[in-house]
């Protein structure tokens, strides 16, 4: 027993000589996205999972534009912990400047690969779109620039054989403003990185009759990127889809910086997954997080603090 929480104390410990001077607890900072998403709400949990588990040790839950810029301020040393799904972190590690990388962040390390965002296409019913093949000169929504979207649009669509040359116009609106564009009839198809069943889309399918178009399998195997996995948007999910289709996914992870200390991540790793009933409890989508699949997919180095952990559990032998 006194093995077993050893690490958390030593982690205490040295959080605590950090901010000696003043007496302040110290405050490991956690990078999120806007508001209202899915990486802020996950965040706040898993802060609170880690004051819980740590002691002394305060959180601050810091609110972002997204991915790109959660990188580059880890890459900084403006925060400990960032959110981050697998394309944009595998751009970020081979420094990529179309997707916002100037240089490859070689400072990064994983803790964990937590849960998958579903890259869904689609399309009005009346566009006569059924197949990716189909989206050939039609007007096409691939989200903002340089957002996850995007990104994802542009390995799929390229694994397709599809270059946005194909479509009869290409458009870079966010994702509010591609379902009020379909809406409207201005666009015939749009591509959605996120939830399955996500809001928007659902308003979407009732306001008028939607297709969710396929990604087979042997797409995604094109893309040649361990991030991009098979899946599933179960039947039903919109007013509508009668049978399941089979989509691309991403996972998202969790990432720190290659100079944070060993018994810190250590501690960070645990109490995300010993917290994992607070995370499922603050949203819905922490219920694909499973410790097995942990260290699926990831594209940057696993921090030796997080190896030791999964070590102590047997994933990592």
């Amino acid at each position: 027993m006194l093995n077993a929480i050893r690490p958390i104390c030593v982690a205490a410990v040295y959080l605590a000589a950090v901010t000696a001077t003043g007496g302040e607890p110290t405050t490991l900072s956690v990078l999120t996205g806007r508001g209202s998403s899915v990486y802020y709400t996950l965040g706040v949990a898993l802060a609170s999972s880690i004051e819980k588990a740590v002691p002394g040790v305060k959180t601050l839950v810091q609110g972002t534009k997204g991915p790109i810029e959660n990188l580059d301020l880890l890459r900084r040393g403006s925060a400990e912990i960032a959110f981050a799904p697998g394309d944009v972190l595998a751009e970020a590690w081979k420094g990529t400047e179309e997707s916002g990388f100037k240089a490859p962040l070689k400072s990064l390390r994983g803790i964990a690969a937590i849960y998958p965002d579903y890259v869904q296409i689609v399309a009005r019913a009346d566009s006569g779109i059924r197949a990716l093949s189909d989206l050939k000169g039609k007007r096409v929504s691939v989200g903002a620039p340089r957002s996850v979207t995007e990104l994802d649009a542009r390995m799929i669509f390229t694994a397709a054989g599809l270059p946005y040359s194909s479509f009869a116009a290409t458009q870079y609106f966010p994702f509010g403003e591609s379902v009020e564009l379909m809406k409207d009839g201005r666009i015939d198809a749009m591509v959605q990185s996120g939830a399955a069943g996500a809001l928007a889309l659902r308003d979407l399918a009732n306001a008028l009759d939607i297709v969710v178009v396929p990604v087979p399998p042997d797409v995604i195997e094109k893309i040649h990127s361990a991030v991009y996995l098979p899946a599933t948007i179960p039947a039903n999910t919109y007013r509508g889809q009668t049978m399941s289709v089979p989509v691309a996914a991403v996972q998202n992870y969790l990432v720190t910086r290659a100079d944070l200390d060993a018994d810190v991540v250590y501690a960070i790793t645990k109490a995300l997954w010993t917290g994992v009933d607070q995370l499922v409890a603050a949203h819905p989508a922490a219920k694909a997080m499973d410790r097995r699949r942990a260290l699926e997919g990831m594209p940057v180095p696993l921090h030796p603090g997080a190896e030791k952990y999964y070590k102590e559990i047997r994933l990592i032998r």
